[in-house]
């Protein structure tokens, strides 16, 4: 399987041959790159949780602290099997363009434990949480690194961390956590987020391309928060999805899905595979769904999910990643060639981690914002960066993660080269 870091470190290798004309000493430049391409730290744990039966289970956990020339770390804490020291290091290296792109004052960081959470009790869960949150304790805080929500974690385990941490530190802490439940100090619209600020990316793409949202049908593969969001909103707004899946398989039906519907039967039969013919017209794979004839085809899972044995199958006209690195260097190549568009996702799925920046202003102010006011300014950020990397793709007749890339890694050198660093 290829490495998600390599990707990572290809994705910047691709666009410094655009930028370093902008540059005047060579040298800097250079140095500014290279530190780019590996994180500035990797905090390596092993967590030994007493289990509801008193047995003790080892667990190994990291988290990635990639760069904080333009501000604090940020990123998402995941709690999967297949967490490794590659994956958090691409994800954190993958923040850091995303809130460069998204113009917000982060750094990327990524962190995760190796754990299936559907063997865990709630109890235990909790337990390993808190853990994870004790041992993490002196590397974050609220101007140092600001952990988040991500695959299999939510508001509920961003509670139980916060209070972990404040009781070790001492005080109240918000703004050390983002993805919180409102009583806690999280933030309006947050839940929601990532899937709005991908379905605003979407309109913009439309309005540019001057397309009939009525005519657009949509495929989404994943069906977590991002997914289930995305489909959601895209069909409130007009468009037609007309096939979802999870990891078991997916659902079809070309007059298009009823969301609200489909997720009240998910959350009853566990998986798509085992739900009764109702509100779909036939069952498909996911591999069926990646190469279905769609519009916009949505990979909204994991990372790698378009890869270059499967990238020849796609159909889609554009693919909009909702997923962090779906779409490895050598399918989007092949993509390329096929004149598909790629709506990269440190642009698509920016939303989630701009609402997190809106929590953490709003928690180190104590001035909170109605749900209105969180995604006028929401829109307002997706509406520019789009703006910014659709002009830079016009006027260097480049990609658009290539135009994304470009304004993002500036940003994130000018600042590094500002510091004295590079």
């Amino acid at each position: 399987m290829t490495s998600a870091f390599a990707n990572a470190k290809k994705q910047i290798d691709d666009i410094t041959s655009i930028l370093e004309s902008e540059y005047q000493d060579k040298k800097k430049f250079q140095k500014a790159v290279k530190l780019l391409k590996k994180p500035d730290r990797v905090i390596f744990l092993s967590l030994s949780l007493k289990d509801d039966k008193g047995k003790i289970k080892k667990y190994k956990a990291f988290r990635s602290q990639h760069n904080n020339a333009r501000g604090p770390y940020k990123g998402g804490i995941r709690f999967h099997p297949n967490v490794s020291e590659d994956e958090v290091k691409a994800l954190s290296t993958w923040m850091s363009i995303k809130c460069a792109v998204a113009g917000i004052p982060f750094g990327g960081a990524k962190g995760g434990v190796v754990v299936d959470p559907g063997e865990l009790s709630i109890s235990e869960l909790q337990r390993l949480s808190t853990l994870y949150a004790q041992k993490l304790a002196s590397n974050i805080g609220p101007w140092k690194d600001i952990p988040a929500p991500d695959v299999n974690t939510g508001g509920r385990e961003m509670g139980w961390m916060l209070d972990a941490y404040e009781k070790i530190v001492g005080f109240q802490a918000p703004a050390t956590f983002t993805g919180k439940p409102v009583e806690l100090g999280g933030s309006q619209g947050r839940t929601e987020a990532t899937g709005l600020g991908g379905l605003y990316t979407l309109e913009n793409y439309v309005r540019k391309k001057e397309i009939k949202k009525e005519r657009i049908e949509i495929a989404i593969q994943g069906f977590g928060n991002v997914g289930y969001w995305f489909a959601k909103l895209a069909s409130a707004a007009g468009y037609k999805v007309v096939a979802i899946s999870d990891s078991s398989g997916g659902v079809y039906n070309p007059k298009g899905l009823d969301v609200d519907k489909l997720t009240k039967l998910k959350n009853e039969y566990g998986t798509f595979l085992n739900l009764p013919k109702s509100g779909y017209q036939s069952l498909i794979t996911n591999h069926e769904l990646l190469s279905h004839p769609v519009d916009i085809l949505v990979p909204a899972a994991l990372e790698n999910t378009i890869t270059k044995d499967n990238a020849k199958d796609i159909k889609a006209k554009t693919v909009l990643e909702m997923a962090n690195g779906p779409t490895t260097p050598e399918a989007e190549d092949i993509l390329l060639k096929k004149g598909i568009d790629i709506l990269p996702d440190v642009l698509c799925n920016a939303g989630g981690v701009t609402v997190s920046y809106f929590e953490w202003v709003q928690n180190l102010s104590g001035y909170y914002w109605g749900v209105v006011e969180v995604n006028e300014k929401l829109k307002k950020i997706m509406d520019k960066s789009f703006s910014e990397i659709y002009e830079m793709k016009k006027k260097k007749d480049i990609s658009f993660r290539q135009s994304a890339y470009t304004l993002a890694v500036k940003r994130i050198i000018d600042a590094m080269i500002l510091r004295g660093g590079a």
